[in-house]
Parts: structure tokens; C-alpha cells; sequence
């Protein structure tokens, strides 16, 4: 089976150098065509990165213009993510989009409609869809080991109290340090419990910066609520970040979510069950689901296979719509028809 033509377009996302690392230890999947960013601040800051070191930098229309090229990392700083991921489907290309989609639902919903048209594989870069520790949480709740869920508690921190740059590049945005990091948690709890009936969010701010750095989302079901929080001020919150769910016969909970170390150190989740399911018996047990290793590999070779035709997207269009929808709602965007 011939390689994926690939480029990588924008460097300004701060997920891009080690995408694009991951990316170049795939070569047997994917052939690199070269890198594009336009802005120069962006080029002065990271073209220099050992990820790049070696690949053509074209411009923007040089890549979109290759030759045979089939699809694109899209990785441009995110208030320029979907307009290109726009002018890429437009030209045919397979999408990998990296996250969050935007502040306007209706022109998320545009993109994901081009795509749909011209049967383009769309994959946004929710990274936590890969995680071993979380897709055993999920098992266990989908095969019903847990019973009827009543209760997911959700976190995702960082300690940026004291990185003045990162919290005005935060501030921009309406729903700050919530619109940028909750979509991997509303993820995860839509994949477990599906569309809420309610979403209800609570934007906070420890300082008058402008900058809304900590927040709740409640989302709520006819018998179970959800709680997601997400704050860049809370001191060690990388370790601390978490992911808990109660069923009537038993729970999980992960924590951190990942680890520093996570390429070889082992996530650990506490299953505690009622009764036996799953092949564990009642009780608690600390389930070790391994490590994450490399923390974009699998996502990306699961991009090639859905180009490639093996399989279909796992996450269909209508649950990235459902995401970003609830996203927004939890960030306290207005409601868009």
C-alpha cells in the first residue's frame, strides 16, 4: 500500500513539534512533503525545533499544491485552525485538525458538511481517545460492569500562575483556560453517557487580567450528572488531574490522567466492583493499563487506516459536532441555532 502524502500546515500550535515527531517515526505510513507557517514570529520561534530539522519549510500554497498530496496536519496557532482546515477540504484533503474547533459552532458545522460531501476523513486531536487508562474506564462503563452510572468527576489542571505570556494568549478567547483543555474531558463523558440534557457552566477569574483561568461544567442526564473542571492555576495540577466515575455497583478512578513520565511509566485506575464483572471479582483492584507511550502515535495511525479505507472513523462527524457543541455550551458561548 502506497505512503500518505502528508504536509504539515502552520508550527503555531502547541502541539505541533511533537506531532509532527510522531509523524516522522511513521514513515513507513507517511510520506512528508514539508512545513509551511506563514506567520514569521512563528518561525522565529519554533522552525528551529530538532522536529523540523531536515524538512523542506514552502510555502502555504506550495504545500496545498503538491503533487498527489493526500491529507494535512493542520497546526496553526487555534484562532487560524478552522479557516485553513476550511480551505484544505475545499481542495479534497483528508483533515487532521487539531484542537479545540473553533468559536463559531456554524462554521465548525461547515467544515464538518464539506467533509461529510466530498467523504473526507476528519480527526480532530483529542489525545485522551487513545489513552490505555481511559479506554479501560470506558469499557467498564459501556460492558455495564459498573452498573447505572450516576456520576462522572472530571479535571484537567496546570499551574500557569506565574507564565504572564501563556495566560494573555489564553485570554484572547472568550472561555479561556476552559475552552482550550474541557473538550478532552467532554469527550470522554459523551463517549460514556451521550448527549446531556443540560449543560450549565460556571467561568471564574483569580485575577483581574482578563483572563477566565478556572471553571465548572455541570452536564446534566436524567439519572446521573457529570462535572468537568478545568483551572491553569492550581498548584501540581498536571499530577492532579483526574477522571472518576460511579456506577450503583461500583466505580473507577484514574489519577493523574497521564503521567509526566507516561511514555514508560504504567497508568494506574482503582476498580472497585460490588460484584464480580469483567473477569475481576468484587472488591478493589489496581488495574495496570501500561503506559501511554508515544503520546500522538496512535492516533496518527489510526489516521492512515481511515484513509486508507481499513476502517471507519471511530468518531463520526456527528459526535465532533456533539462535542464542540457541548464545548462551547460549557464555556458559555452563546447558544447558535
Amino acid at each position: 500500500m502506497s505512503r500518505i502524502k502528508i504536509g504539515q500546515l502552520g508550527i503555531g500550535h502547541n502541539h505541533g513539534a511533537a506531532k509532527m515527531a510522531a509523524l516522522r517515526n511513521l514513515s513507513e505510513l507517511f510520506e512528508i512533503v514539508g512545513v509551511a507557517e506563514s506567520d514569521p514570529v512563528w518561525r522565529e520561534k519554533r522552525s528551529g525545533l530538532s522536529s523540523y530539522t531536515g524538512l523542506p519549510f514552502l510555502a502555504e500554497e506550495e504545500v496545498l499544491q503538491y503533487p498527489g498530496l493526500d491529507a494535512v496536519l493542520v497546526e496553526k496557532d487555534v484562532p487560524e485552525l478552522i479557516p485553513t482546515a476550511m480551505q484544505c477540504a475545499a481542495q479534497g484533503l483528508h483533515i487532521h485538525l487539531d484542537k479545540p474547533g473553533g468559536e463559531s459552532l456554524a462554521d465548525f458545522r461547515r467544515l464538518l458538511g464539506i467533509c461529510d460531501s466530498r467523504s473526507l476523513a476528519l480527526q480532530q486531536a483529542y489525545v485522551y481517545r487513545y489513552n490505555p487508562a481511559l479506554r479501560f474506564c470506558l469499557k467498564a462503563v459501556q460492558e455495564g460492569w459498573l452498573g447505572d452510572v450516576f456520576e462522572i468527576h472530571a479535571v484537567m489542571s496546570r499551574d500557569d500562575s506565574e507564565n504572564p505570556d501563556y495566560r494573555r494568549w489564553l485570554a484572547q478567547f472568550k472561555g479561556g483556560a476552559m475552552y482550550i483543555f474541557a473538550g478532552y474531558l467532554i469527550d470522554q463523558v459523551l463517549l460514556m453517557l451521550g448527549k446531556p440534557d443540560k449543560v450549565t457552566p460556571f467561568m471564574k477569574q483569580t485575577r483581574k487580567d482578563g483572563l477566565i483561568d478556572n471553571g465548572l461544567a455541570v452536564l446534566e442526564y436524567a439519572r446521573a450528572t457529570a462535572t468537568i473542571r478545568v483551572s491553569v492555576v492550581e498548584i501540581d495540577g498536571m499530577r492532579h488531574r483526574r477522571f472518576i466515575i460511579c456506577g450503583t455497583d461500583g466505580s473507577v478512578e484514574l489519577c493523574p490522567i497521564e503521567k509526566s513520565s507516561y511514555y514508560t511509566d504504567p497508568l494506574l485506575v482503582r476498580l472497585t466492583l460490588k460484584k464480580a464483572a469483567g473477569g475481576y471479582s468484587s472488591g478493589t483492584h489496581q488495574v495496570d493499563c501500561g503506559p501511554l507511550g508515544c503520546r500522538y502515535g496512535a492516533q496518527l495511525r489510526e489516521f492512515a487506516d481511515i484513509i486508507h479505507g481499513k476502517i471507519a472513523n471511530p468518531y463520526s462527524l456527528q459526535h465532533e459536532l456533539l462535542l464542540h457543541q457541548t464545548l462551547l455550551a460549557a464555556c458559555d458561548y452563546p447558544e447558535e441555532a
